[in-house]
């Protein structure tokens, strides 16, 4: 059977299957996520070790710069063509799917445009302030340029909305695995923060254009050329699309910088040697709270065909479930950092790191708190209230900004406490919010 073919199997009216659908696609997800974390274990280990503190410390910069512009560039479209794209894909109206995927691709290649841009001015003009090693500069751009390029998320969006986790799964497993071949090769030609980035650029490329394959191979129909230009059309067929999209950039933006922006920070005010050390135990913090952006995957698509298809009752049933799965597993994150966060650095970087340790238990919170507050973000989304997140989340950076201000004279344990502070702030107001929300919403439905 053709992908195309298993496409149409798929994605009838009644596909969707609330939680049990969720659990299906976080399976997936995590077979994917599970193998990624074995690979990403043993090259962060060959990565940290072989490069030693400083030049880890440069490539952790590098790293956390490239992801910062992706995040201000990239305008993460896989949300508004999940949002938009659930209805007529559900319909099986590829007409409509297509003409708003074509926007969300026209939208990804300007954004790519704009980072390469915005790259060229970072690291060029700016290359000094972030103290890397001015041999690193023209690499440093390269490789940023490729990130810009490779992670356009209008693809990733398709295979959500048509619930195909499992494509997802095997496209995305390229990377960990590709990445831990090529640090095995690169051990034995010589390690070097070039030869590192080359590696991680050209994994990232070929995976971003597996997922256009796939996409493309799903639904042909509505890639076709036919349903490319239409742009005032489909904007003016969807009135909200311009400020859901703005929204979602906004939020997107800020959650990148709060989880990119500890690292400059620490490169910036304690050195490259220290933003290595930060690097390696945010690293473990955001790989064991990585369930968080698994579970975001799967809910949103389901919570945004759940708002149109299901009574409120069985909506808010459903949300409560996620968040109750959600908040335990966040106690658990905390448990492992706690008693299993010195072992896991002492085996990935050795006795260079181990002051690491202290740094992690907060992240580590920081990422339980992130966990916690999963299923609110899908749930404002799918209910029309995107403006609460983006505001909330301008909240915590701000928590996060005053943090690092004030306890980075303690190190990176300081800005790990601030990291910390800042997702509890995050935590409370989205859960207030959510609740207000919700009862609002079971009042108009009483009221009909």
């Amino acid at each position: 059977m053709t992908l195309a073919a298993m496409e149409e199997d798929r994605t009838g009216p009644h596909r969707r299957g609330g939680l049990l659908n969720i659990f299906k696609n976080v399976a997936w997800l995590m077979g994917g996520k599970g193998f990624g974390a074995i690979c990403s274990i043993a090259y962060l280990a060959i990565l940290s070790r072989s490069l030693g503190l400083k030049d880890f410390g440069h490539f952790s910069l590098i790293f956390a710069t490239g992801l910062a512009l992706v995040a201000v560039a990239s305008f993460q479209t896989w949300q508004t063509v999940v949002k938009f794209g659930a209805e007529p894909s559900r319909l099986k109206d590829w007409r409509s799917f297509g003409r708003i995927v074509w926007l969300c691709g026209a939208i990804d290649v300007s954004g790519a445009m704009l980072g390469t841009m915005v790259a060229f001015v970072v690291y060029y003009g700016f290359g000094e302030a972030l103290s890397l090693n001015p041999e690193f500069i023209d690499m440093a751009f390269w490789f940023n340029v490729a990130l810009l390029w490779s992670r356009m998320t209008t693809p990733n969006g398709i295979v959500r909305v048509l619930d195909r986790f499992d494509l997802g799964t095997y496209v995305e497993a390229v990377v960990p695995a590709g990445r831990l071949i090529a640090s095995l090769i690169i051990i034995l030609v010589g390690p070097t923060v070039g030869r590192f980035l080359f590696a991680w650029a050209f994994f990232d490329l070929l995976t971003g254009l597996l997922y256009w394959v796939v996409a493309w191979r799903l639904v042909p129909r509505a890639l076709n050329r036919e349903n490319f230009g239409h742009f005032r059309e489909t904007v003016a067929t969807h009135p909200d699309l311009p400020k859901f999209f703005g929204i979602t950039y906004g939020s997107s933006t800020l959650d990148a910088i709060y989880k990119q922006g500890p690292v400059l920070a620490v490169g910036l005010l304690l050195g490259t040697s220290a933003a290595g050390l930060y690097r390696l135990a945010d690293q473990l913090g955001q790989g064991i709270g990585k369930l968080s952006g698994i579970l975001t995957r799967a809910i949103f698509p389901e919570f945004a065909v759940a708002r149109t298809t299901q009574a409120i009752d069985m909506f808010r049933k459903l949300v409560r479930q996620v968040s109750l799965i959600a908040a335990l597993s966040g106690v658990c994150v905390t448990l492992v950092a706690i008693f299993l966060g010195e072992p896991l650095l002492m085996l990935i970087g050795g006795d260079a790191y181990i002051a690491g340790a202290a740094v992690l238990i907060p992240l580590a919170v920081a990422a339980s708190f992130e966990l916690a507050s999963v299923a609110y973000e899908p749930m404002l989304y799918s209910t029309g209230h995107a403006q609460y997140p983006l505001m909330i989340r301008l909240a915590a950076v701000a928590v996060l900004g005053a943090g690092i201000m004030l306890l980075s004279p303690m190190g990176p344990i300081g800005v790990g406490i601030a990291v910390a502070f800042g997702m509890a702030v995050l935590w409370v107001l989205m859960s207030a919010t959510v609740w207000h929300v919700m009862r609002s919403l079971v009042k108009a439905e009483q009221a009909k």
